[in-house]
């Protein structure tokens, strides 16, 4: 569901950005210039700068984003560009049956049980092995966890062209090393349907910085008793728009 509608009317209108040719050129827009053209607003959702930019999905956009085709990406601290183009990914129906899969611990995780965040939900199916399953790779450890800044580097869209990215902060649910490669999860516990590929793109950037290892990028869902997962890729590593579902699959963890 689109939200502050009201407020992005005002700043649309007061930096004059119905005026701009987004087929040529980015928006850059700063916090500051949000803060003046919502000043007179009254609640947090209406002015607070981080929940005005912050549209995780395609539903989430306010109206007139919708409407225009755009979208919006933090640069560096402070400073956003609105894009012209589709800057979200399908997050596709598992059609085929959930497989059981076999925890690989020898007694029951009683914890599991207690609470229902995403974060609980991932840390079952890492302790019962399934993600090492999943890929393949029994060398994977726990090794990322939290918000991090990136380093300084520039991407392309399928409309624009070296845009340049310095400080940004990025928050990956849970990450693992192995001996070959790095595994970046996001995760929920929602029916997603769509999220903008930043949430995938930046993080996947910065540790193909950071290490000289191959790095894949998952999303994770628990769905009633079921364990979701996506593996995204990207063809062109520099291309934002080059992101390409390689693999899906769902299960039923069967405990001892």
């Amino acid at each position: 569901m689109s939200k502050n509608n009201v407020s992005w009317e005002k700043i649309y209108n007061g930096l004059q950005i119905k005026n701009h040719d987004f087929n040529k050129y980015t928006f850059i827009i700063t916090a500051e210039q949000i803060k003046v053209c919502v000043k007179d607003f009254n609640k947090t959702s209406e002015k607070e700068v981080r929940v005005l930019c912050k549209q995780d999905s395609r539903e989430e956009r306010p109206q007139i984003f919708i409407d225009n085709n755009l979208f919006i990406l933090p640069i560096k601290n402070g400073e956003y560009i609105i894009c012209k183009g589709d800057g979200y990914i399908d997050i596709p129906e598992i059609k085929t049956q959930s497989l059981e899969y076999e925890s690989k611990l020898d007694f029951e995780l009683k914890s599991s049980k207690i609470g229902n965040s995403e974060m609980q939900y991932l840390d079952f199916a890492y302790a019962s092995s399934l993600i090492r399953s999943f890929l393949k790779d029994d060398s994977l450890v726990l090794s990322i966890r939290g918000r991090k800044y990136t380093p300084q580097f520039n991407f392309n869209t399928d409309l624009y062209k070296n845009i340049n990215v310095v400080s940004v902060q990025t928050e990956v649910d849970a990450g693992f090393e192995g001996r070959n490669k790095i595994v970046l999860i996001e995760a929920k516990n929602s029916n997603t349907k769509n999220i903008i590929i930043r949430q995938l793109y930046y993080p996947m950037r910065q540790w193909s910085i950071h290490t000289q290892k191959e790095v894949i990028t998952l999303f994770f869902e628990k769905r009633e008793n079921e364990f979701l997962i996506w593996e995204f890729g990207f063809n062109d590593i520099l291309n934002y728009n080059s992101i390409i579902l390689k693999n899906n699959k769902k299960f039923k963890i069967i405990s001892e």
